[in-house]
């Protein structure tokens, strides 16, 4: 399926290191892995079959098991006062850029201190419902191009822009004007998806939802209830599935969390309707069966999730790959997952922390020294905010 051509403004530059880029991230390997996936990694099983799905095959030799029991404590509290943090992406050197779902503005938040800095807003966020400005994302190659993603809604679709981030600039004025590189994401009062990451092949991938048109997610040629990938120009990335199209996988209800572990394998958590929510693996060109399955469903053609809860215990948004486990934020659920992994299976049941503590989690980002940080998410219209909230707190795992 082919999108409207959007005309990227870059430098030829860009463009040339773009091109190199495409040929390194080589063509999928022909057995459902996916195409930057290292060659130890197994091959999915037969989809539909008892223990047949991707997530049923046996781990890469050498892969060690994370630990059944593990701790996640907090450490400190970074910051307060958020008003409905969304999307996080590190900066290098471990500050963090957090977007504002429903005043559309991006601060960055000192690592060290916790001190809030106003970078700008982002023109044309139409908050309404569940969107607004979601996901952010920082180039691969941020420490030369100085780029921030940004996924957001718009009065008539979900878009991804970048933007030219230059800290030298006042408060406030610190990002240039966007650069749409791709649009006609459906959007909806519910399920606008919203989550946005580089992956280790440097192509940026999206997580969407149906916009609680439950069909679209079958729809090959809807970009609803799908993750896409794309390069950092909005174009069909070397090595999909279909060669003219960002649709990496389908059926789909509405992702709000990716991550890749220690094997760069991708994961997605996803929010289930009244039945199931779930952890999947996700594999290139197949289908997680939405809304024709929920769950364990062990239907023919659709995969399987890795791991599902009932939505009062999850709801889940932001994903983390750390330590050898899955950590999962929870919205109703008001709480943290971890799902300990031994390569694509787990070795435990999951294991919940923080549980009503501080109310429902947003967004879980790993840190470079092994912690986690973690985004609350009680001023979005449905939580019971506190004095402090929303909060950024700091955890200590293992």
């Amino acid at each position: 399926m082919r999108r409207p051509r959007i005309t990227p403004t870059l430098a030829a530059p860009a463009l040339a290191a773009t091109a190199a880029l495409l040929l390194l991230t080589g063509c999928s390997t022909g057995d459902g892995r996916s195409p930057f996936e290292q060659s130890s990694s197994p091959a999915p099983g037969k989809e539909g079959s008892k223990g047949g799905s991707p997530s049923s095959a046996a781990p890469s030799a050498g892969e060690s098991a994370a630990p059944k029991k593990g701790s996640a404590k907090v450490a400190s509290l970074l910051t307060t006062d958020l008003k409905s943090p969304w999307g996080v992406a590190p900066l290098p050197g471990g500050d963090l850029l957090v977007s504002s779902r429903d005043t559309g503005r991006i601060f960055k938040i000192a690592a060290d201190s916790g001190k809030q800095t106003e970078l700008g807003s982002v023109p044309g966020v139409s908050p309404a419902g569940e969107g607004g400005l979601l996901g952010l994302a920082v180039s691969s190659d941020f420490g030369s191009d100085h780029m921030v993603y940004a996924y957001f809604t718009t009065d008539s679709d979900n878009r991804i822009v970048r933007m030219v981030y230059d800290d030298k600039r006042p408060s406030g004025d610190q990002l240039g004007a966007p650069d749409t590189i791709f649009k006609g994401i459906p959007k909806g009062a519910i399920h606008n998806g919203g989550r946005i990451a580089f992956g280790p092949d440097k192509m940026l991938y999206a997580g969407t939802g149906e916009s609680g048109e439950r069909g679209l997610a079958q729809d090959k040629d809807s970009f609803g209830g799908k993750i896409l990938r794309m390069t950092p120009d909005g174009e069909p990335a070397h090595g999909n599935p279909s060669a003219d199209s960002v649709v990496y996988s389908y059926g789909h209800r509405n992702v709000q969390g990716l991550a890749w572990d220690a094997q760069k394998r991708l994961w997605a958590s996803e929010f289930g309707q009244d039945t199931w929510d779930e952890l999947n693996l996700i594999r290139p060109g197949k289908n997680y069966g939405w809304p024709e399955a929920e769950g364990k469903a062990g239907k023919k053609g659709f995969v399987d999730p890795v791991e599902q809860w009932k939505p009062e215990d999850a709801s889940p948004s932001g994903i983390a790959f750390a330590k050898g486990s899955i950590w999962m934020a929870g919205l109703r659920g008001e709480r943290l997952w971890r799902i300990p992994l031994r390569g694509t299976k787990p070795v435990a049941k999951p294991q919940a922390f923080l549980t009503g503590k501080y109310g429902r989690l947003r967004t879980v980002v790993a840190t470079d020294d092994g912690g986690l940080w973690v985004v609350t998410s009680n001023t979005d219209g449905r939580g019971d905010p506190g004095k402090d909230d929303d909060r950024i707190l700091r955890l200590d795992i293992s």
